[in-house]
């Protein structure tokens, strides 16, 4: 197991650990949260033994390998599937002293040794780890070299799952893969022989990869049984509880606070003053739990256009040679809400820049509103920040008649406060680089919002905080991501990349992980989203299906509902505070008590009818959108 004594770390004289202590049983998978800059990364380089603790100890069984992705694959002339076989390195070297041994009891031991670490199958085990991250077999035989960064870190990735440590400590692993990817990793992981903790801020992976959650939190360490859901639930318990013994102790000094002051120079109290004095001395503070961090996104809201704000008519895109996308008949809305699917090398991308204008179409037609703005965030946007230039700066550059006092605010909507307004932006994490980008992709309102892989170093309170922010944006929104969670919440169409199409995904996102978990996606919906076939879905007739306005009507009933739920829950809420009032059971309020208890209970009969239109609404919804 591995065990982490009272350890005690710094960083330029900022505490990191003090008398930290946790204990990870032997082939526990553990999910290692906790703020930005909390020390998680300086953590596991303490396990490694790359840093010297200053005090305390860390303990692991003897002769325990440790493994974790500290940089991308090399740009070799070596192809992928040999560079992940040399990450075995018992492997290599076994392989390459059989080539040359010539005694016969080495040569034995050499041949029983492969056959215990199941060298023979090595080639087909790592293959799968390469299609499983998103190479084919055409690309597992091509050099490291063809590949960008992000691809060599994959390749980094399925180097070190191959070699199987027996202690695997990675850092944001699904931070340079597609949705399919973080799937397969998911499985991976869960299915992995030995001991894994993995920093992550991808909720689908803490929820179903890991049993159990390692929070750093005020320099401390601790280990919560279950996956993120259960722990985020169990930790707010907790603080509630700390916080209620706060306010009692709070209660307590102050009464006994109260006292001392009157009491402390009357000879007659002075006695009872100074016990009460000591009794003061002796409590142990009881501290309230920090409120969460409240970070926000403050996306400007963009005018109403006119529907369709976009519409394509048999456009086809590539990058001059043969098209990566063709036959597109598509039209997308201010109040559209639609996640890209799709496999890895589709076109997810390219529709992306398609959509935002960044390419043109080679054939067929792609027609915008005549006053459409569109804001684009790609991970990319985030690595093309000028290092040396403060968020400010950046600002200053777009928008050079507004004052200093504005942009700043511009600035702390996107959680970035006077101090990192001033910071050189390489200086910044990666999470406050990404906010600065979306910060730049919105700042002119636009009406339709094109996100790819937007939560890259952003952590949980921040995915939240987008969450909201989409939910509540006035425009439309593509997105493109491996976070479950977030397409989820946001995205209420579902359109699949696939073959040089893009058509109406049949199902939903349970279905979609499903199917890919098991190799097969479902099949698209007939509807291309829609394309110019004179069929639907099941082959019905063009004219069967409902127009585009019963659609926009039907989702409009269902905000209508939505929004009378949310408007009953208020009025709960005042009734609730009102019948809480101890004078209202004064016996002279009697009749008063009586009508307020009957509003309560018309209340409650709203709310179920209101609930059961909501429903009814819903599913008429749902039937239209399937077509």
């Amino acid at each position: 197991m591995l065990r982490l004594t009272e350890i005690t770390y710094a960083v330029e004289g900022r505490p990191l650990f003090e008398a930290a202590s946790a204990t990870i049983p032997t082939g526990h998978k553990v999910g290692l949260v906790g703020a930005n800059g909390a020390g998680k990364t300086t953590l596991f380089r303490l396990i490694r033994g790359e840093l010297a603790l200053e005090s305390g100890e860390i303990t692991l069984p003897r002769n325990a390998r440790i493994g974790g992705v500290a940089q991308e694959a090399p740009a070799s002339s070596v192809s992928l599937i040999d560079t992940v076989l040399a990450a075995d390195e018992e492997r290599a070297a076994l392989l390459a002293e059989a080539v040359h041994a010539t005694d016969p009891l080495r040569i034995a031991e050499i041949q029983h040794r492969l056959t215990d670490i199941d060298a023979w199958s090595a080639e087909a085990r790592a293959a799968a780890i390469l299609s499983g991250l998103g190479f084919d077999a055409e690309a597992q035989a091509r050099p490291c070299s063809d590949f960008s960064g992000g691809w060599r870190m994959r390749v980094a990735l399925a180097g070190v799952l191959f070699a199987q440590p027996d202690l695997l400590l990675l850092d944001e692993p699904t931070n340079y893969l597609d949705l399919e990817g973080a799937l397969w990793l998911e499985s991976y992981l869960a299915r992995y022989p030995h001991t894994v903790i993995v920093i992550s801020h991808d909720r689908g992976l803490l929820n179903r990869a890991v049993g159990a959650i390692l929070h750093l939190e005020n320099r401390k360490l601790t280990l919560w049984s279950g996956g993120y859901d259960a722990f985020a639930r169990a930790r707010a318990e907790r603080a509630a509880v700390q916080a209620a013994e706060a306010r009692k102790q709070a209660a307590r000094r102050a009464h006994l606070q109260s006292f001392v002051d009157r009491f402390r120079y009357k000879a007659s109290k002075a006695v009872q003053a100074q016990s009460r004095l000591k009794m003061l001395e002796k409590m142990t503070p009881i501290l309230a739990p920090d409120a969460a961090r409240r970070v926000a996104f403050a996306f400007p809201a963009p005018e109403q256009l006119s529907p369709p704000i976009i519409t394509m008519e048999g456009a086809a895109v590539g990058y001059g040679g043969d098209p990566v996308l063709r036959r597109l008949t598509l039209r997308i809305d201010q109040d559209d809400r639609i996640a890209l699917l799709g496999r890895n090398g589709e076109g997810k991308s390219t529709l992306s820049k398609l959509l935002a204008g960044k390419l043109q179409p080679d054939t067929g037609r792609i027609t915008r509103s005549s006053k459409l703005r569109i804001g684009y965030f790609a991970q990319h946007q985030v690595d093309e920040l000028v290092i040396g230039e403060t968020p400010l700066q950046h600002l200053q550059r777009m928008r050079r008649d507004e004052a200093p006092a504005k942009l700043r605010a511009r600035l702390a909507g996107f959680g970035l406060g006077a101090d990192q307004a001033e910071t050189e932006v390489g200086r910044l994490s990666g999470g406050q680089k990404a906010r600065l980008s979306l910060l730049l992709a919105t700042l002119d309102a636009p009406h339709l919002l094109i996100l790819d892989e937007p939560t890259n170093h952003l952590d949980i309170e921040s995915r939240e905080a987008l969450v909201e922010a989409l939910t509540e944006y006035a425009g439309a929104v593509v997105l493109v991501s491996h976070d479950m969670h977030l397409l989820g919440l946001v995205a209420d169409r579902l359109w699949l990349v696939k073959d040089a199409g893009v058509s109406a995904y049949a199902g939903d996102l349970d279905q979609y992980r499903q199917e890919l978990l098991s190799g097969e996606e479902r099949a698209p919906a007939q509807t291309r989203a829609p394309t110019g076939d004179q069929t639907g879905a099941a082959g019905k007739p063009r004219a069967e299906r409902p127009s585009r306005e019963a659609v926009l009507a039907l989702r409009a009933e269902v905000r209508r509902c939505e929004e009378r739920i949310e408007k009953l829950a208020r009025m709960r809420e005042k009734l609730s505070a009102r019948l809480a009032d101890p004078m209202l059971y004064d016996e002279a309020r009697v009749a008063e008590l009586e009508g307020w208890n009957r509003k309560f209970v018309e209340l409650e009969e709203a709310e179920v009818k209101a609930e059961a239109l909501w429903l009814g609404a819903q599913e008429r919804l749902e039937a239209a959108e399937r077509g």
